[in-house]
């Protein structure tokens, strides 16, 4: 599944790498984030994202802009998660997942330096905290499915950018006691190479 949304992906930048209006670059950033849900602390923890876009233009005002990112979230349980799950909060009281994202932004031009961008992220789970699969072999789904909005600024070869993502997939794999949902603001910096 991974191996064939990364093909898909690699083939997108690979077969419009000699068409005009083409670029590739490098980004890392920030995810300010939490985990909707009972089961977590409404209250948003830091991770972080680095990885590679590229920008295909498709007139004057738009462009598409896939990426791959390999991004971090991170949350801390609440005292519910013991009462839902009959598990000990103490031995998982902290949250981390390691999520391979590849999100499709349409982007539309304000300016030559300004766009706002907006499309959807697909997530495969790479890896979660040694804490919960100790406890619980399954406990988040292996995908996410999340919708972005945001904000680029691009100055020359450097892009400056601020997103948000919203979770649509309830990403709990143990029952449906508690629905958890991902949300986060990304901050970060992209650099055209190509």
């Amino acid at each position: 599944k991974s191996i064939l949304l990364s093909s898909v992906l690699a083939l997108l930048f690979f077969s419009f790498a000699n068409a005009q209006g083409f670029g590739v670059g490098v980004k890392v950033g920030t995810n300010i984030n939490k985990l909707q849900g009972q089961s977590f602390k409404d209250q948003f923890t830091y991770g972080y994202c680095v990885g590679a876009f590229a920008d295909i233009k498709a007139g004057k005002k738009f462009s598409i802009q896939p990426e791959l990112i390999f991004n971090q979230i991170s949350a801390d349980t609440s005292d519910k998660f013991s009462t839902l799950y009959q598990i000990n909060a103490s031995k998982i009281s902290k949250i981390k997942l390691n999520y391979l994202s590849i999100p499709i932004l349409f982007n539309y031009n304000l300016s030559k330096g300004i766009s706002l961008h907006a499309g959807p992220q697909f997530g495969i789970l790479m890896s979660q905290s040694e804490g919960i699969v100790k406890n619980v072999t399954n406990a988040f789904k292996s995908g996410d499915f999340s919708l972005l909005g945001g904000v680029q600024l691009k100055i020359s070869s450097i892009r400056l950018y601020g997103r948000y993502a919203i979770g649509l997939s309830n990403i709990n794999d143990i029952n449906n006691s508690d629905s958890w949902k991902n949300q986060s603001i990304q901050l970060g910096i992209g650099f055209t190479i190509l």
